[in-house]
């Protein structure tokens, strides 16, 4: 069984160690760093560590056994928050086996039941503590924590392993230093000239979702050199849309709320005598502007996925409607339109598809399962943490997962070997364009 959620944060204890840092070590675990907790059979107890981190200098160097010279040892003791644990840690690296580097000893407990796609975060300490030079906790990757770490770093879709500045996570931006002196300057003048509640007005509404996204899509255009999201021309449609959604429109969706939030809180704080008071009294709208921030970013993160699922529908020339209702439920999709899944609809199985889209799965999948109209049921998403029980699950509820491309063959997720999972490529190719041609809009250059 999988952890769920947790309830208590741990963030406040992990910025302790940051700040008693130099560097950090930031790996997203793969199923070879974990599996092993879990499985009693297994020999090996630890995870790997890539060789371009070994090499960077953040571990000391390894040196060769006199009597096995094929097997590189080094000392690393550590010490493990979380548990309260020291270890007499060490990397093992067998030059016979490959260029990944072994680190052993390490507490069990901790990597056992961990989601894919979980976090192992560690930091070389400046003064050692009880003989220990490193520290490392471990983020289960459906936890508040790991919203907190990927939100704090900006991390990417395609992120796999890096050495960090401990200030980058201390000192988190949502933008870059010319955004934001241009911004207190905003603020300061209208502060000065008397403006706020303009200057309030004018940043005060965040664009709606389907703007921003329509802006991040012609961000990633102009990046990539891509025209449009035709799933039939891309090599790696999912990819595309999980970068689009991930990168591209949360970074400009954050500038628009770091614009709207700071004027917010300076418009609620401003008539208190000090900063002290002005954040004693003023916290309960503290509270409700952060409280807001919050829920708008979970509202905004599925839709935006919809709408960018929808403009690759449309840019492959798909026939689908979106949000029809069908019997006191709304799928995403329903393709080819509402009419085709009525009851005694003239068609067979395969002219008719429902496809959901959810950003983060969990256990809000179950939802669809209800939705059963003679046709099969695709679900997509980009969600790499979703474990092999729910996959299973899926697999027994006749649910085919549509995962990015790189997910579907990610070391850190659970995607690969199951046979109900595949890529948005083949979703397009293979249950569109070879099992469901009918589903397409004839093209001009067919008919002449």
């Amino acid at each position: 069984m999988f952890q769920e959620i947790s309830e208590e944060s741990e963030w406040e204890l992990i910025e302790q160690w940051v700040a008693r840092s130099d560097k950090l070590f930031l790996k997203k675990l793969s199923r070879n760093d974990t599996s092993w907790a879990d499985d009693k059979r297994k020999h090996q107890a630890g995870f790997y560590i890539p060789r371009a981190i070994r090499e960077a200098g953040f571990f000391p160097p390894l040196t060769a056994q006199p009597e096995k010279p094929h097997i590189f040892h080094s000392d690393c003791p550590t010490f493990w928050p979380q548990t309260g644990e020291h270890k007499p840690s060490g990397m093992r690296h067998y030059s016979n086996k490959g260029p990944e580097t072994h680190f052993t000893v390490i507490p069990h407990d901790l990597f056992r039941g961990l989601s894919p796609a979980s976090w192992l975060l560690g930091g070389h300490l400046v003064e050692p503590v009880a003989g220990a030079k490193y520290w490392f906790v471990v983020i289960n990757s459906t936890s508040q924590d790991a919203e907190i770490l990927e939100t704090a770093l900006d991390i990417s879709a395609e992120f796999h392993f890096d050495i960090l500045d401990p200030e980058q996570i201390l000192k988190a931006s949502v933008l870059d230093t010319d955004a934001s002196d241009e911004l207190i300057e905003r603020i300061n003048d209208a502060i000065t000239k008397g403006t706020l509640d303009r200057l309030m007005a004018s940043v005060g509404r965040l664009p709606a979702p389907a703007e921003i996204a329509e802006e991040a899509r012609a961000a990633y255009f102009k990046t990539t050199r891509v025209r449009k999201l035709d799933p039939f021309d891309m090599v790696a449609p999912g990819d595309a849309i999980m970068r689009i959604s991930r990168d591209f429109e949360f970074q400009i969706f954050k500038g628009y709320e770091l614009r709207r939030r700071a004027v917010e809180i300076i418009v609620a704080l401003r008539h208190h005598a000090d900063m002290t008071s002005a954040v004693v009294r003023g916290f309960p709208d503290l509270d409700r502007i952060f409280l807001s921030a919050s829920q708008q970013r979970k509202n905004r993160a599925g839709r935006s996925f919809e709408y960018h699922l929808a403009e690759m529908l449309k840019s492959g020339n798909l026939k689908f409607e979106e949000q029809a209702i069908l019997g006191g439920r709304r799928p995403d999709f329903v393709l080819p339109d509402k009419a085709a899944m009525m009851p005694g609809a003239d068609r067979g199985y395969l002219e008719a598809v429902i496809l959901s889209a959810k950003t983060t799965l969990r256990e809000r999948w179950k939802q669809i399962t209800h939705e059963r109209f003679n046709s099969a049921i695709f679900l997509a998403t980009v969600d790499d943490r979703v474990s092999r029980q729910a996959l299973d699950e899926m697999q027994a509820a006749d649910i085919t997962l549509v995962v990015p491309e790189s997910l579907k063959t990610s070391k850190e997720a659970a995607y690969s070997g199951h046979s109900n999972v595949i890529s948005f490529k083949d979703f397009f190719e293979t249950e569109i364009g070879q099992k469901r041609p009918s589903l397409l809009k004839l093209q001009l250059k067919q008919l002449i």
